[in-house]
């Protein structure tokens, strides 16, 4: 490992450490029971096996979510389309969980596949107005997610509402539609084995093939990929589609592996998280697998805290908004990357 990527864990570290400490300064000044709470928000995600697993529940949309965007970021492209995908591409596959009868393992990987789908011809939107027009993907992006939620709100009330609830729901998906239950005396269901799979496949495609190689050159320095050879604007589509898959393939996983009716009246968030577990994750497959279960254990935790104590969950929103400055920040910590570099560089020509 080099110098430069030991420093980024380093940082990202820091920075998550500093994140914990601000939660627990938070506890201590708004909780009448601050140390009950501060061990509540610390040891109670892993006081039981239900708790453990609902971390790993929490983590799977988040892995996708994560991916995602890595998948982009590594382009240096700033797209936050997952998150219209995931409603979109739920709302889509609920239609084929309701209406349409299939064997029972044969049910939910047409519905994952076609939330892939989905996914991609969606996300190929702002990759093909950057590639050939230079539009913003980050203006774009964020525009067609208020479009996507507004077709998804009219696919639930016009197509698939149940008149006998009175909330804005869905009929109950068939039964041979929905992901079944891996863990035992949790909810932790296959959609974990579909995401760890998403997790190799795109290792694999970024560092062991030309089309990673050329997302992550044009990443690095898209004037000098483009002077090298690589088409850049095929490149961009191509981070787009790949991007637009995993979303699409994490949405249709969300919704028939956790829920048993389409519920969502509002962008879930988990695009948008997205972007924190990538940057945390270093833009690294292995490394948004590690955040999206940190982040799902700072979720577990301060919803046990705001259950069993007097410390709202609104806090969870404070820690995220803190590790993002923080990991996001190119000035956080930039003399000791310097020195840290250097002292590399001087051992190297030591040796």
């Amino acid at each position: 490992m080099n110098r430069e990527r030991s420093f980024q864990l380093l940082r990202t570290a820091v920075s998550l450490l500093i994140a914990l400490a601000a939660a627990y300064v938070i506890i201590f000044l708004i909780s009448d029971t601050p140390l009950e709470a501060i061990r509540i928000f610390t040891v109670g995600p892993f006081d039981s096996k239900r708790h453990l697993g609902n971390i790993v529940e929490a983590a799977i949309p988040l892995i996708f979510s994560g991916l995602a965007m890595a998948v982009v970021f590594q382009a240096s492209l700033f797209n936050l389309g997952a998150e219209g995908i995931y409603y979109i591409s739920g709302a889509v596959v609920s239609l084929v969980a309701i209406f349409y009868s299939m064997p029972a393992g044969i049910h939910p990987l047409v519905i994952v596949i076609l939330g892939g789908v989905i996914g991609a011809a969606v996300m190929a939107i702002p990759g093909v107005l950057r590639a050939k027009f230079n539009a913003s993907e980050l203006v774009t992006s964020l525009m067609l997610n208020n479009i996507l939620l507004g077709v998804g709100l009219w696919i639930l009330t016009n197509f698939m509402r149940d008149p006998e609830t009175g909330n804005q729901i869905s009929y109950k998906f068939a039964e041979t539609a929905l992901l079944p239950k891996i863990v035992p005396g949790t909810r932790i269901h296959f959609g974990l084995i579909i995401a760890l799979a998403c997790v190799l496949l795109t290792y694999l495609f970024l560092y062991r093939t030309k089309w990673g190689y050329e997302i992550r050159m044009t990443g690095i320095n898209r004037d000098f990929a483009r002077y090298s050879g690589i088409n850049t604007a095929k490149v961009i589509i191509m981070a787009h589609l790949v991007s637009g898959v995993l979303a699409g393939m994490g949405g249709a996983v969300e919704t028939i592996g956790l829920h048993q009716r389409f519920e969502w009246t509002a962008l879930p968030g988990y695009g948008f998280d997205g972007a924190m577990i990538a940057m945390m994750g270093g833009n690294h497959p292995l490394g948004v697998v590690l955040s999206a279960l940190f982040v799902a254990y700072l979720r577990v935790g301060a919803d046990m805290v705001a259950r069993l104590s007097d410390v709202p969950t609104e806090m969870v929103s404070i820690l995220q908004a803190l590790i993002i400055l923080l990991v996001s920040a190119e000035r956080f910590l930039h003399t000791y990357r310097q020195k840290w570099i250097e002292k590399g560089v001087k051992h190297g020509r030591a040796a």
